[in-house]
């Protein structure tokens, strides 16, 4: 993918690197190559001026590193030990995240350990240019797109009432918006897998979610988890896009494999912020406890202070959950009375009055 603005370009596949210099580019001012192998790309480095320009995580023969910094470019390499690729151009895929037999040799599981040691300078660095890039990357894939997000607990069980009501919600929602979740098991989960099944049948995800219950959480075995989930991939594949994000703050819940994409950040405060930010369409809070009360309150900040048309529908499931076990509603009702958001702040008892209001 490359953008240009101006007089700056971005270059992030070799493809596109080789097809500039093959059409005659002789100056490399202005450019910003990020993530390459130039280990075989001296000799075209050499015929070029590369003044005013930008490497950044790019891999060079230590000749020609040396070479591009004498002759002006500036050269910011990867950080040393980081298992997260800090200048990456896209968002992960899932099997990029589970890409080990085992879930523990896997690159999800060795970036939460490297996230939970004693950081350095190095490694603050790193985490910052790792979620800039993430950030970046993930503007990208929502321009045009119209959001719509699901949050919920993460403790919701495959094979539960709960989880298959979340699913039906992710294929109702998937067939008309594009749907984004935090990215984690449970209620998260099972949204993403209706999402990804909202063009099949409609028996898919009844076949699915049988098959998904028998592997019910992501404890005592995350790769038996993770492998009941591919599985139920391959069979319906490519299946339609939804959007994860989730944190390593959360390590230990790890990213459900349904998400076509996911945008994993290290700092959950900014996790959070883009999380509610994308959800342009809307977002349903189905039951849960304080992750989803905690999203709640901040996207009812956002719109309180927002004019209409930048509102966008708060929707709780769950009567009894709501106002009674976990009492949101009477709060959110009293800070919505008055203003502008009052009209779009919704308590239904189901998944399909739910669906009916982000629709209507």
């Amino acid at each position: 993918m490359q953008h240009s603005r101006g007089r700056l370009v971005d270059v992030t596949t070799l493809a596109d690197f080789d097809h500039r210099l093959a059409e005659g580019v002789r100056s490399l001012a202005g450019w910003r190559v990020t993530g390459l192998d130039l280990t075989g790309r001296g000799d075209a480095l050499a015929s070029v001026t590369v003044a005013q320009s930008l490497f950044q995580g790019c891999a060079f023969a230590p000749a020609d590193e040396e070479s591009v910094r004498r002759r002006g470019a500036v050269v910011l390499p990867r950080v040393p030990h980081a298992p997260l690729d800090t200048f990456r151009s896209a968002l992960y895929s899932p099997r990029e995240l589970y890409d080990t037999p085992a879930y523990t040799d896997s690159l999800d599981a060795r970036a939460y350990a490297w996230s939970r040691g004693m950081p350095d300078q190095d490694d603050a660095l790193a985490e910052a240019l790792h979620d800039h890039s993430i950030d970046i990357a993930l503007d990208a894939w929502v321009d045009g797109r119209s959001i719509v997000g699901v949050m919920g607990g993460h403790a919701l069980q495959r094979g539960s009432a709960g989880y298959a009501d979340a699913a039906r919600l992710g294929r109702a929602l998937g067939s008309r918006l594009t749907v984004a979740t935090g990215g984690g098991p449970g209620a998260m989960e099972a949204a993403n897998l209706g999402a990804f099944l909202s063009a099949a049948p409609a028996d898919a995800l009844d076949s699915a979610l049988e098959a998904l219950g028998a592997v019910p959480s992501f404890t005592p075995d995350v790769g038996a988890w993770a492998a009941a989930a591919f599985a139920v991939i391959d069979a319906h594949s490519p299946g339609v896009d939804s959007l994860g994000i989730p944190t390593w703050h959360y390590g230990h819940e790890p990213p459900n494999p349904f998400a076509t994409v996911i945008a994993k950040y290290v700092r959950n405060a900014t996790r959070e912020a883009i999380l509610l930010e994308v959800c342009d369409a809307g977002i349903v809070f189905l039951p849960g406890a304080g992750g989803t009360v905690q999203e709640i309150f901040q996207d009812a900040c956002e719109n309180y202070y927002a004019d209409e048309s930048t509102l966008a529908p708060m929707v709780l499931v769950g009567v009894s959950h709501w106002t009674e076990v976990v009492p949101a509603w009477p709060l959110l009702k009293s800070l919505a009375a008055g203003r502008a958001m009052e009209g779009h702040v919704h308590l239904v008892d189901t998944v399909d009055e739910a669906v009916a209001v982000l629709t209507s």
